[in-house]
């Protein structure tokens, strides 16, 4: 039993913090919004975010960022990707020594293009960082429903003392050592739903998703092994599993943003129909620009990029890849 300090009161947060009392832990739970904070403590829900779902008793929040720092010295991000920076550069002179950071974020930096860890390590000056990611819809998880997740840290050891923390009955943790590839296959699949809701939205059936979905593992696939991950990190959980949940369920925030962009070919009516934080949108231009150094073609996400771009539509970018040159399908290659 430890306790857990979870960093963001939103839907992933309020999911991560049940996962964790659930096993176990006393988990203190941090949010700006008052009202949110407010009613996790006085009603046990998170209404806003995930309903009428009764939260466990041993769960508390706070909007008091020295009092979250100072409850533990386990740290678990569920804050959006492209404001950690920031985020942990004005907390850093709170954090606890050697403190354990865990990011449950799935996202590319935009302005640098560089990871999660990365910026954790850079910004907290630390190496005792672990990703817990895979195919994790908050809405079927919140309900305890059977799901699975990897850990993935630099050592098995600090991997396997996360996987100790969220261990439940119905909550399934593996562990890797393949941070790289792990987070590379988390990215990149928010923006392979992008394309799949596009497919959706204009009207496109089971055959083009499947191309989508396929091509788009490839390019998980490809990216990553150009990066040295271990190859097989694409087709577990974090990769294959991940991309068909994404891709799959109407909860995907994006596959539904994509099928919102599909139907009304506008980023600003999509945004205005999906009103809440879609990675894949702001992750497609870093990930095209870390495949590009790379020297990796990439054509379903440099579709999904200019579309997000607005430089294409949407039709135009199915158009395109249906135009692309076939060669041998090697997975790898």
């Amino acid at each position: 039993m430890s306790k857990v300090t979870v960093f963001g009161a939103g839907q992933w947060g309020t999911t991560m913090a049940q996962v964790l009392c659930d096993a176990g832990n006393h988990v203190l739970m941090w949010g700006r919004n008052q009202e949110v904070v407010d009613e996790i403590n006085n009603k046990r829900t998170n209404s806003k975010y995930l309903d009428i779902n009764l939260l466990p008793t041993g769960l508390t929040a706070t909007s008091d960022l020295s009092e979250a720092f100072e409850y533990s010295s386990i740290y678990v991000l569920a804050i959006p990707a492209q404001s950690l920076r920031a985020n942990l550069t004005a907390w850093k002179e709170l954090a606890a020594p050697n403190a354990l950071y865990i990011s449950t974020l799935k996202g590319i930096e935009v302005t640098t293009s560089l990871r999660m860890s990365e910026i954790i390590e850079y910004v907290m000056e630390t190496e005792n960082v672990a990703i817990i990611t895979g195919p994790n819809l908050a809405n079927e998880l919140i309900l305890r429903q059977p799901a699975g997740a990897v850990v993935a840290a630099h050592s098995m050891i600090v991997a396997e003392k996360v996987v100790q923390l969220f261990a439940t009955p119905y909550y399934r943790v593996y562990t890797s050592t393949d941070i790289l590839g792990c987070e590379f296959a988390g990215a990149i699949k928010s923006i392979i739903a992008l394309a799949v809701g596009m497919a959706i939205g204009l009207g496109f059936g089971e055959n083009t998703q499947a191309m989508v979905i396929t091509r788009g593992l490839n390019e998980v696939a490809r990216l990553s092994a150009a990066h040295g991950a271990d190859p097989l990190s694409a087709a577990g959980l974090a990769g294959m599993g991940d991309l068909v949940a994404s891709c799959g369920s109407p909860l995907s925030r994006n596959r539904t943003f994509g099928e919102a962009l599909g139907s009304s070919g506008s980023m600003a009516t999509a945004r205005e129909i999906v009103a809440k934080t879609v990675e894949g949108v702001a992750s497609s231009s870093a990930v095209l620009e870390i495949a590009r150094r790379a020297g990796i073609e990439v054509p379903v996400i440099e579709a999904v990029a200019d579309v997000c771009a607005g430089t294409i539509t949407p039709m135009h970018a199915f158009d395109r890849l249906m135009e692309i040159t076939t060669r041998g399908e090697n997975f790898i290659r």
